[in-house]
């Protein structure tokens, strides 16, 4: 008969004690079971293998009647329990140490392939949103035929001007550059962009309308003064309205008609580079996706082992802490009931109980 059971049986309407826990077996996570499949074995190479403490517990832990006459003792010498608690404790922390560093290795190797989940996801995005633009994207119109027409003609309207003009300054100014330098000052002003009748909504100011209708006006005149001397007032006078109005409007014409040219270029340009990108493109990109589906695979195949063994590991060591809770209930229980009795014994039966052991 053990210490405890001599001690209940001096009380019989003491109740008898629970039946003793089952101790867990720790073992080690499941990793075993998939290191057969050679991916895997490469997916877990950085991973060591579990090493459990090889210290074991004390007698007075595996063996609960031991621990049950612990706390009977404890409780009969009416001493504290708690450094003995604390030992109990310290004994499952120590036990603990390999599972937890573990868990934290298996944690970070999660982490890490987390991150390479995440950049290929991001990549496959990235090229999704590329495959989705130049898939959705049609070749814009670039005007270049109607562009180049009105180009020409606004030349063959610049050079029939030009000669009008020479025409009429030749009898005063026979050269033929002061033709020239009359008809670019009326032709271009560059003074603005585009001409204010081109534009809507616009807030004319004295300013904007002398920069606009200054040089023309003083070309136009220039060559009506001209004209005067050779040609009846109402050629002149036509002559001058004719001058007047192509400088004011034909000049900023011919310049955007330029500007119109350039970016036609610019889109055809874009719409070759967008067809080059359809028929090269977009295979490389649709096979990078699928090759970068299939490494997020093959990454989350390697995941899953690692994520099995940590919730194994992780329900070993709660298996571990229940068992640690169990033992320290079952000591103080018993110190509890030692206490509760000891004033129920005499000193003669306390001091045969202490020699008995």
């Amino acid at each position: 008969m053990t210490f405890i059971k001599r001690l209940r049986s001096l009380f019989v309407s003491i109740p008898a004690p629970a039946s003793p826990v089952v101790a867990p077996v720790i073992r080690n996570p499941i990793i075993s079971e998939f290191l057969s499949q050679p991916e895997i074995q490469a997916a877990l190479h950085k991973i060591p293998p579990l090493s459990v403490s090889n210290e074991p517990l004390p007698d007075w832990l595996t063996n609960e009647e031991s621990l049950r006459d612990e706390g009977v003792l404890f409780g009969l010498a009416d001493a504290q329990p708690t450094e003995k608690v604390a030992e109990i404790r310290a004994h499952f922390e120590h036990q603990a140490i390999p599972l937890d560093k573990q868990r934290s290795q298996y944690i970070e190797k999660i982490g890490e392939l987390n991150l390479l989940i995440g950049q290929r996801e991001n990549r496959i995005l990235v090229l999704q949103d590329q495959l989705k633009s130049v898939k959705d994207r049609n070749p814009a119109p670039n005007g270049l035929l109607r562009t180049t027409i009105s180009l020409l003609l606004s030349i063959g309207m610049s050079v029939g001007t030009f000669y009008l003009i020479d025409e009429t300054l030749e009898p005063a100014y026979p050269n033929h550059w002061i033709s020239i330098g009359v008809f670019l000052a009326g032709m271009f002003n560059l003074f603005g962009r585009t001409s204010f009748f081109y534009e809507e909504s616009t807030r004319l100011t004295s300013r904007r309308v002398i920069e606009e209708i200054g040089l023309p006006l003083a070309t136009s005149v220039f060559v009506l003064s001209q004209a005067l001397k050779a040609q009846t007032v109402w050629q002149a006078g036509a002559l001058f309205i004719f001058v007047f109005f192509l400088f004011l409007l034909a000049g900023k014409l011919f310049l955007s008609t330029v500007s119109l040219l350039q970016n036609g270029i610019s889109i055809s340009q874009s719409n070759r580079q967008l067809l080059v990108d359809k028929q090269q493109k977009l295979p490389i990109w649709e096979a990078e996706i699928e090759r970068l589906d299939q490494e997020i695979d093959s990454i989350r195949t390697q995941k899953w082992p690692v994520v099995t063994a940590l919730t194994s590991l992780d329900t070993d060591l709660a298996r571990l802490n229940t068992r640690r809770d169990q033992l320290v209930n079952l000591f103080m229980s018993e110190y509890e009931l030692a206490r509760s009795i000891r004033n129920r014994l005499t000193e003669q039966q306390r001091e045969s109980m202490f020699n008995e052991l």
